[in-house]
C-alpha cells in the first residue's frame, strides 16, 4: 500500500511513528495484558500469533494512532497506515489479529490532553468489540460500529449507553449498507465531539475473503467525501482489509477525504 500511495500521491507527507508510551497504554489495558504480550511465548488464538517482536510492532501501531489523533487536533488530516490493527483487543485480551486497542488508546490520550469529547466511527466489517469494551459507559466518548452480523466475533447486536451498534446482514445490498453507515455517522455527530476518530477497515469490500459484504471501491470514496465535508478534526486508523485490492481501496478513501 505504501509504495502505491507514495507513487501516486507524492505531495502527501509521511511520518514515522514512535512507540506509544506505557502510560498511554495503561489507560486502555491492564498491566497483566501488556506483560502477556511482551513475554508471549504461545499464540493468543488462531488469528493472533505470538510473532517475534510483536510487542514492539504493536507499540508502534498504537503510537501511530496517537500521533494521528494529535495531528488531527492540530487541524491536519491524518491516517495511520499501520498493522497490527486494534479494534478487537480488549483491556486484557489479544484477539482477532489485534494486540493493543489502537483507537481506544488514541481516544483516551486525546481526552487526557486536549479533547472534551471524542467520537469513534468504525466501518470495519467486523464489530469493534475491543473498542466497545474499553470505552463503554465513558460519558466523554461516543462509539458507533457498522458491521456484518452474524460474523466474528459474534458481538455487536445491541446498542447501549454510549455505544451505537449497526449490525448489517450478510449480502446486504451496498446502497443499503452505505445508508446505514451514513446514518451511523450523522447520529454520532450529535454527541458534538471535538475530535472524530475513524476505525477504517476495508474488509466490507465485495472481494474480501473473510466476510460476505457488498461494498465497492466507490463506496469507500463516499466515506472519504463525508469526512472531507465535516468541520471537525478527524483522524483515521487502519483496521482490517484482506483483499488484493486493499491498496486501491485505501487510496480511493484517502483521495476522496483529501479532496
Amino acid at each position: 500500500t505504501a509504495p502505491l500511495l507514495k507513487d501516486r500521491r507524492p505531495d502527501w507527507e509521511w511520518r514515522e511513528p514512535g512507540a506509544a508510551p506505557e502510560s498511554a497504554l495503561l489507560r486502555a489495558h491492564s498491566t497483566d495484558h501488556l506483560r502477556a504480550i511482551k513475554l508471549a511465548a504461545h499464540d493468543f488464538d488462531a488469528d493472533t500469533p505470538a510473532y517475534s517482536n510483536i510487542y514492539e510492532h504493536a507499540l508502534r501501531s498504537a503510537g501511530a494512532a496517537i500521533d494521528a489523533a494529535r495531528a488531527a487536533s492540530g487541524d491536519e488530516r491524518a491516517f495511520s497506515l499501520m498493522r497490527p490493527p486494534g479494534h478487537h483487543a480488549t483491556s486484557n485480551r489479544a484477539m482477532g489479529f489485534c494486540y493493543l486497542s489502537n483507537i481506544a488508546i488514541a481516544a483516551l490520550d486525546a481526552l487526557a490532553n486536549r479533547a472534551e469529547r471524542v467520537a469513534i466511527w468504525d466501518f470495519d466489517a467486523h464489530h469493534g468489540n475491543g473498542t466497545e469494551a474499553i470505552v463503554a459507559y465513558n460519558p466523554r466518548i461516543a462509539f458507533s460500529s457498522i458491521h456484518q452480523f452474524p460474523a466474528y466475533p459474534g458481538t455487536g447486536a445491541k446498542s447501549f449507553a454510549n455505544i451505537a451498534n449497526y449490525p448489517v446482514a450478510p449480502r446486504t445490498p451496498s446502497a443499503q449498507h452505505v445508508d446505514v453507515a451514513e446514518r451511523a455517522l450523522q447520529n454520532l455527530l450529535k454527541s458534538n465531539p471535538d475530535l472524530l476518530l475513524v476505525s477504517a477497515g476495508f474488509d466490507a469490500y465485495s472481494g474480501d475473503p473473510l466476510v460476505q459484504m457488498t461494498l465497492e471501491q466507490d463506496d469507500f470514496a463516499k466515506f472519504g467525501n463525508w469526512l472531507r465535508k465535516l468541520d471537525i478534526p478527524t483522524a483515521a486508523v487502519l483496521e482490517g482489509g484482506y483483499s488484493d485490492e486493499l491498496p486501491e481501496l485505501i487510496d480511493t478513501f484517502l483521495s476522496a477525504w483529501n479532496g
